[in-house]
């Protein structure tokens, strides 16, 4: 099954200019010199290459990189050969795909601004003509290719700019679009086509903690739920039908399904008989998540990832035997987008590790070799220098196992008690893993910082139960998970608890607020990166497609209970708490956490007398994508540390 997916990575923390581009808002951060533009700009010279598709006749790769400001479409006709760019925009594409069977154009996806308002567009091999496909307004997600090459299903909320309708065109014919079911809710997405093209597989997304696996029979438009109505909410991650239809694949917690569908701990791998619903679960052996999967073109092989401890791990398995095969050895990381190649022998695949930026790999599974085929570059740097992470294990205030990625700076380059950055994740339900650290490298071997990512109660990875701790009412428990990590700087000689900050985006953004909050005494500063700073106004003015999914997480703020809770953690409602500088950046057009959120915490924080900088970008959403924005934020996030942390 093909689908467009967003390959782009958000860039939410720490991404060369003299002067602050005309469209930024920039307030309180100073000028920046010529000597820091210098010393950090092999550091905002990274790239990275993300898998999008195979040529469906030839063995070449569709990728997006950047070569200017923004990520584009390119092809790889060879391992470690050129990357020929195919599409030259001034925004970001965020993923494409060719048209099976025969290739001759790619649909790709495109927004504006960072509004994630994505269109899709047909881009044709021939002449490099740009067509667009959607109505231009709202928001079409998802793509997914019939096998034939003929249909193409996805997402919009053009109806009504709330709920995730299903669509079906012919991209060749954009007149063939037509609306194929109306759903209620915003986490609706086409998981499948059936072999026959007369099926489609959708999931029903509500929560992390729940979801339903629909069937739509596109002559009748009827709809059938797959999945059970469980005792216990469980959660669905992806669906694929059996070649011969007659089955599904699918990643569930979901135990016991015929006997009421009791929930487990980790998402496994299971194939449940279309007509009896009988579940084979076929990775109950393997106690971590399977993040992702994908059926070879034959049937007889998944290839799927489970995450081990935030380390990706890829597996395969025999359909016929329910074994698993040997697998490949390959560079330690996060193994992400598998893809068979039609032809059925080639696996590609994305690998993101500390020592390298995130990478095209292929695996012939016939003769177990792995090929590079993308090598992105570092800026000149030596990547081998680069550090690799320590996982340590802690047990928080209520005894609960937490863990966290540790980043220490060369102890012969850097002596003595290191200045401490505490990243913390956004999502809520996002987990910190050992990825490049990008230009985080800049803090790690220029300032000599030591760099700690937890995964607090509430992140992905670790169970459903894990997952669940910091919903609701217990949303301050995940705070309180800070204050463990706060002592086991503390506790650590090689580290500095007189010097210790705190950076995060999204909900990072917000934990780094409710740290200041709690944790004043203890800290240095924050950047607190499109960060919500009160839940209430958030609830209010995210998009609309977005409300009921962050309900489920946060708290439904129409309960009286709820909203009381709500307001009284808001950092907005306690903003006399915060005593140490803070930097806030967002970006004007973000749909996740409006505007609003940055704007209304800075205009609080100086009602109060406290001191902060604001940046802004009148051109970027949810984090940063532009070149020129990113490097501006990474290089006013290096003053404001070295200002506020360092000395």
């Amino acid at each position: 099954m093909r689908r467009i997916l967003p390959c782009l990575p958000v860039l939410l923390a720490f991404q060369m200019l003299a002067q602050a581009p005309d469209n930024l808002v920039v307030e309180g951060v100073p000028p920046i010199s010529d000597e820091l533009k210098a010393e950090a700009s092999p550091y905002m010279e990274f790239r990275t290459a993300a898998f999008n598709d195979w040529h469906p006749v030839r063995r070449e790769l569709l990728i997006t990189t950047r070569f200017a400001d923004s990520a584009q479409l390119h092809v790889v006709r060879m391992p470690g050969g050129t990357r020929s760019q195919l599409t030259f925009l001034p925004e970001p594409v965020a993923g494409g795909l060719f048209r099976p069977k025969t290739g001759e154009f790619i649909v790709f996806s495109q927004d504006t601004g960072g509004g994630e308002f994505f269109q899709l567009y047909r881009y044709d091999l021939g002449n490099a003509k740009i067509t667009l496909l959607t109505d231009g307004k709202s928001r079409n997600t998802g793509g997914s290719w019939a096998a034939s090459g003929r249909w193409l299903a996805y997402t919009s909320t053009r109806r009504n700019g709330k709920d995730n309708d299903i669509y079906v065109m012919d991209p060749a014919v954009p007149k063939t679009d037509r609306l194929a079911l109306q759903v209620s809710g915003g986490g609706w997405s086409v998981q499948d086509w059936s072999p026959d093209e007369t099926r489609l597989l959708l999931l029903e997304y509500i929560s992390i903690n729940e979801g339903h696996v629909h069937e739509l029979d596109l002559k009748s438009g009827k709809v059938e739920l797959l999945t059970v109505k469980a005792k216990d909410k469980f959660a669905i991650g992806s669906a694929r039908y059996a070649r011969d239809g007659r089955a599904v694949y699918l990643t569930t917690e979901v135990r016991d399904a015929g006997g009421g569908g009791q929930r487990g701990e980790f998402q496994v791998l299971t194939k449940m008989d279309l007509a009896t619903r009988e579940h084979t679960f076929l990775t109950s052996h393997i106690p971590w998540n399977v993040d992702e999967f994908e059926l070879s073109p034959d049937g007889r092989t998944i290839a799927f990832v489970t995450n081990e401890d935030g380390v990706g791990v890829l597996r395969f398995l025999n359909t016929r035997t329910g074994k698993e095969m040997q697998r490949p050895k390959l560079p330690v990381g996060i193994v992400s987008r598998l893809d068979w190649h039609e032809k059925g022998r080639d696996l590609a695949f994305n690998i993101n590790s500390a020592r390298s930026p995130l990478d095209v790999y292929v695996l012939d599974t016939k003769t177990g070799k792995v090929e590079r085929w993308t090598a992105s570059e570092t800026g000149g740097l030596d990547a081998d220098t680069f550090v690799e992470p320590e996982l340590i294990k802690l047990k928080s205030f209520d005894g609960l196992p937490i863990s966290a990625f540790v980043y220490r700076p060369d102890p012969r380059k850097f002596p003595g008690k290191r200045p401490v950055l505490i990243n913390i994740h956004g999502g809520p339900e996002a987990q910190a893993r050992p990825v490049f650290q990008a230009r985080n490298n800049y803090f790690l071997s220029e300032l000599g910082m030591a760099i700690v990512h937890p995964n607090v109660r509430g992140s992905d990875g670790y169970g459903s139960g894990f997952l669940q701790l910091d919903n609701g009412f217990k949303r301050e428990d995940s705070v309180k998970d800070i204050g463990t990590i706060i002592n086991w700087v503390k506790s650590d000689s090689q580290l500095d608890d007189g010097r210790i900050g705190v950076i995060g985006g999204s909900y990072g953004g917000y934990m780094v607020l409710a740290s200041m909050i709690h944790y004043s005494d203890q800290l240095r500063c924050g950047v607190d990166v499109v960060g919500i700073s009160n839940f209430l106004t958030f609830l209010k003015n995210t998009q609309d497609y977005r409300r009921d999914l962050r309900r489920a997480e946060y708290g439904d703020e129409r309960d009286e209970k709820m909203r009381e809770f709500l307001e009284k953690i808001s950092p907005t409602t306690n903003v006399p708490k915060i005593r140490k500088p803070l930097f806030v950046v967002q970006g004007r057009n973000d749909p996740r956490v409006p505007a609003t959120e940055s704007e209304q915490m800075v205009k609080a924080i100086r009602s109060n007398g406290g001191a902060v900088w604001y940046l802004m970008a009148m051109d970027e959403g949810h984090g940063f994508q532009k070149k020129k924005n990113a490097d501006f934020q990474f290089l006013s996030t290096i003053l404001f540390l070295r200002e506020h942390l360092l000395e």
